[in-house]
């Protein structure tokens, strides 16, 4: 990459130089990627096996408001599946962890390149590699039952919304990942994952948990995202109990990626900026 931005950069323009060195720190992170066989692997069969088995397991044993059939369950679990692979930080984190970890952030501090450089190309290669992600998930989905029920610009708005919110969460994942530092601790936080997801709407309606239990479901972000994405996919819902961020579920799904991105974005660029103490 050195190379290339440093070939490149008496040819480009001011405004035109720090798309083309991001596009150059995109297409390292997509050609490391590709040398690794073994992690492609397990991140494009993840997505299969929860598919399969969230959708077999659990749909023989939960009724419905759409059916009491395990097809209604699998329609009901899909959507909720596609945002939790959306919703994860973790490879992001561990991947800005691993490159500050070994070195990698400092050598790249040192380049004659735009500071954002760097974190707007990891932040496009990984929404990238999870968007192909997603249409894996996505054909799985439709081999065990999952279908689109409100049209085409509907479907295109779901999954616009999922790779919204898969950009939003990867500045999340770039962030934390410098403020850890270590490729070790940032693997070892995925399992805080789970449970966010866990308690949330994804697998289950909130009507039957307890009442201050269900509270906290009804306002986690991700049972807005998966509420929002049934939504447009003409899915089962889950009832909303009142809660409002469930009635509007695209608006504030759109309102949470804003404020996060607002957020995230200025605090990784400035935090990759600085000097490690």
């Amino acid at each position: 990459m050195t190379a290339d931005v440093q070939h490149a950069a008496p040819d480009l323009s001011p405004t035109t130089r720090p798309f083309t060195e991001a596009a150059a720190a995109a297409a390292r992170v997509l050609a490391k990627l590709r040398h690794d066989p073994a992690g492609i692997a397990m991140t494009l069969g993840a997505p299969v096996v929860m598919v399969l088995i969230f959708g077999y397991v659990f749909g023989s044993a939960i009724a419905l408001p759409g059916g009491p059939d395990a097809s209604a369950y699998r329609e009901f679990l899909v959507p909720g599946l596609f945002v939790v692979l959306a919703f994860n930080p973790v490879p992001s984190m561990v991947t800005m962890a691993r490159d500050a970890g070994r070195g990698a952030v400092d050598r790249f501090r040192s380049l004659p390149i735009a500071r954002a450089a760097i974190p707007f190309g990891q932040a496009t290669a990984t929404t990238l590699y999870g968007a192909l992600c997603l249409v894996l998930m996505m054909i799985c989905g439709l081999v065990v039952g999952w279908r689109v029920h409100d049209g085409f610009v509907q479907a295109l708005a779901a999954v616009g919304l999922l790779i919204l919110v898969q950009h939003t969460f990867t500045w999340v994942g770039l962030y934390l990942g410098l403020v850890i530092g270590k490729e070790e601790t940032a693997g070892q936080l995925s399992v805080l994952v789970f449970p966010l997801t866990m308690l949330s709407n994804v697998f289950v309606p909130t009507a039957g948990m307890p009442a201050w239990l269900r509270a906290i479901a009804d306002w986690n972000p991700i049972s807005v995202f998966t509420a929002a994405v049934r939504e447009l996919f003409g899915n089962p819902t889950a009832p909303t109990n009142g809660a409002w961020p469930l009635e509007n579920a695209v608006l504030a799904t759109m309102l949470w990626s804003v404020l996060l991105l607002v957020i995230f974005v200025p605090l990784t660029v400035r935090r990759y900026a600085r000097p490690a103490a």
